[in-house]
Formats: C-alpha cells, structure tokens, sequence
C-alpha cells in the first residue's frame, strides 16, 4: 500500500519525529547536537515556522512546530535533512545516509493534546533511562519551559503562555504537569498518531479538519465498505 502523504496544515501544532537509520546515532558529539538544534532554529525561522519544542536524543529527535503556512515544515525538515547528512558525513568521514526514511509527523488539536505532547517529549529521556529528572538532560526545550535557560529557538505556544500571568506562575504549572506525568492512554495516543501520520484529536477536531484536507486523516474503520447506488453495475 502507497504512504500517505504527511498532513501539514497552516497553523495547527505538528509533532515531528526524525530517527536515524537502523536506529544509529545521529549525533556523536556535543558539537554535533549544537550544530543540530541550530540549524533546526535557523531553517524554522527561514520557513516561517514557531518551534514550540524540541527533545535531541542520541538516535533521533522530536519536534513541535506551528507552521504559518502549509508548505512551512517540509521545507524546513528538507533543508535540516540535506544539511545536517552533509555535515555529519564529512566530519566522520563516511557516505549514504543518515535518517530513517520519511520523517514522521502528525497534526495535533491544540486544547487536548499540545501541553500532553510537551510532557511526552520532555519526558522521553527518562522513559529511555537517560536521566531521572528531564531537567538534567541539557538537550530539549524543558528548561526553557521552566525558567531554568533561556533558548532563542524557542517560540512558546499561546496555550503555554494560558498556563500563569506571570513566568514564574507558567513555569510552576508546567513543572507540576511534568512532574504529575501522562496517562498510558495518552503516551500510547501520542505515539501511534505520530507513528502512523493520523491527526491527533477527539471527533470533533478530526471531521473539522477533514473539511480542510483531501487527505484521509484518521485510521479508516474496519469492515468492507457500505457500497452505494452508484458504485453498481
């Protein structure tokens, strides 16, 4: 069966995820994750499109972005992708590729899953056993979000912005959303939406956004399609 193609709509969140080939590092060096995180903040900027969050691992990243057109992120994840293999493979001396095919990407509903999705991916060095506490792992967005760093690629998301008044009320109320954690139904949603390219969200959102895309976004029911009048002989 054909791939979908990846759903990209202007001003919905996207949540992106690029691995590395055979699941191979992507980075080997400090050096290398700064080289990353800034061409990810330059390419975003270049193509009109707010980074909202990041989380760089050792084998792949994930991204939240907000594009203000359609076109914003595949042409910003192209230019990350050529550079970034061209970089890499001169400096270690090597040839072919680097990623894991096409990037994975879904389109999130703001209200129920954009702050849950933050978590999931400030949350993903501890579940892979690289840190206890998100905080000490200097390559994501998290600190950022807690008043710890301050970190030019980052454009906060309105609805991160709803979370105080005051930095230090937003800062406090993320801290306690990371700390209190996501359900297993939520981790287990955010992973295969973003894993399969389906959008993110309850009904509503879903048959809203289909009236703004050809391209099916939800997992089809299963059965034999109802076959209508006209589709017999």
């Amino acid at each position: 069966m054909a791939r979908l193609p990846r759903l990209t709509v202007a001003g919905y969140p996207h949540h992106i995820i690029q691995r590395g080939n055979n699941r191979q590092d992507i980075v080997r060096s400090d050096a290398d994750r700064e080289f990353l995180l800034d061409l990810l903040g330059e390419s975003a900027r270049k193509h009109q499109v707010a980074m909202n969050a990041y989380v760089l691992m050792d084998n792949h990243f994930h991204l939240l972005l907000t594009p203000e057109t359609a076109e914003g992120v595949p042409l910003m994840m192209q230019a990350v992708g050529r550079r970034y293999v061209r970089h890499f493979n001169d400096r270690y001396q090597r040839t072919g590729t680097l990623w894991e095919g096409r990037y994975r990407s879904t389109l999130i509903q703001t209200e129920r899953y954009l702050l849950a999705c933050m978590v999931y991916m400030d949350l993903n060095p501890v579940r892979a056993g690289m840190v206890a506490d998100p905080k000490n792992h200097p390559w994501s967005s998290h600190r950022h979000h807690i008043g710890q760093t301050q970190d030019r690629r980052i454009t906060p998301h309105p609805l991160y912005w709803s979370l105080g008044n005051t930095p230090f009320a937003r800062e406090a109320a993320y801290t306690e959303m990371v700390r209190a954690g996501l359900s297993a139904e939520q981790q287990g949603a955010i992973t295969d939406a973003t894993l399969h390219g389906w959008a993110l969200g309850d009904a509503a959102f879903a048959a809203d956004l289909q009236k703004r895309t050809v391209r099916r976004i939800a997992r089809a029911r299963p059965g034999r399609p109802v076959s209508r009048p006209s589709d017999t002989a």
